[in-house]
């Protein structure tokens, strides 16, 4: 019986080739590494810190060594600050007072630059987006200006129209203490929110608008319908998936407010504190009072608000978005 020939010993791969093996193993996530190294460090890390930090008492200056653990006690000293409360509804109030004129305004501003302005639109649309890339400390320190009692523009504007004939009654005799007066001090926040997001949000009802196939406006034109019928009919019920996308981003970013009403009301909140947002009080809280685990627990009680009222906008235009989309 003749012997099997020996197997041939196993060659150990080359280097080139036990290179090549492990750039496609292993090279895609050393490149995406960057990304998720710097999330980590920047981003996961002081939101992790924070909920810690919202669970202890912690004196920043005291050095790490001092932070005490104190359970759910910043929540409840939180939940029954009186100055809390009043932060919560002063952000509230500033942001309807500027959350709806600016979809008010936005909408129907959307579909007259599709509509009536198609050759200047790209030009018409830089304009009114402008404000929103501007620096919010220079549009800020320009509306306190313009809303400066004694010298102020618009008092000046507003004084002139009261000699007008016939309308002169509707405008006032006197400057008008639009920072110093309790009943003008948040809208006057406000005006400066809708100025500064309304080409913003103009630009994400122009991008939903475009999206409408025009056949539909064609064919409502054949049937007889008007521009305005256009717009209720059509254009309104197929904006719902963008509607919901501006009204979540204006929630977010409403409740969050600090750099205007810090700027034009100062870090007490003006008059009465009437401007005093929640991440104004934050900021106070941790930066006079130097209290960084009631800071903490004031902005995770400021996500759970804002998480609650994103569902429950998820909740009112969920369906139609849905609908829309098909």
């Amino acid at each position: 019986m003749q012997a099997s020939a020996a197997a041939p010993p196993r060659q150990r791969p080359r280097l080139g080739a036990r290179w090549e093996v492990f750039q496609r193993k292993y090279a895609p996530y050393i490149f995406i590494s960057p990304f998720f190294i710097l999330f980590a460090i920047f981003g996961l890390f002081p939101i992790v810190f924070s909920l810690y930090l919202s669970f202890h008492s912690w004196q920043p200056a005291s050095g790490l060594g001092s932070m005490k653990f104190i359970g759910w006690r910043n929540f409840t000293d939180n939940l029954t600050d009186p100055t809390f409360w009043q932060s919560l509804k002063n952000t509230g109030i500033i942001a309807l007072e500027s959350g709806i004129p600016q979809h008010l305004i936005a909408i129907p501003l959307a579909f007259a630059i599709h509509t009536s302005l198609k050759k200047v639109q790209g030009l018409v649309t830089a304009l009114y987006f402008l404000p929103y890339i501007t620096s919010v400390v220079a549009v800020s320190v320009i509306f306190v200006t313009l809303f400066s009692w004694q010298y102020g523009v618009l008092n000046q504007v507003l004084v002139s129209l009261h000699h007008l004939p016939l309308i002169g009654g509707l405008f006032p005799a006197e400057n008008i203490n639009w920072l110093g007066n309790r009943s003008f001090i948040q809208p006057a926040v406000a005006s400066v929110v809708v100025w500064r997001f309304v080409g913003w949000n103009t630009v994400l009802y122009l991008s939903g608008i475009q999206a409408i196939p025009s056949d539909l406006y064609e064919a409502a034109a054949v049937d007889g319908a008007t521009t305005g019928q256009s717009f209720r009919y059509i254009t309104l019920p197929l904006l719902r998936p963008i509607m919901f996308v501006a009204i979540t981003l204006t929630l977010i970013g409403n409740l969050q407010l600090f750099e205007e009403p810090f700027i034009i009301a100062g870090d007490s909140g003006g008059i009465g504190g009437l401007a005093l947002t929640t991440v104004m009080y934050m900021y106070r809280t941790y930066n006079f009072y130097g209290d960084a685990g009631l800071a903490s627990a004031m902005s995770w009680l400021l996500f759970i608000l804002i998480g609650g009222l994103t569902l429950l906008n998820n909740r009112l235009f969920g369906k139609s978005r849905l609908s829309g989309s098909d």
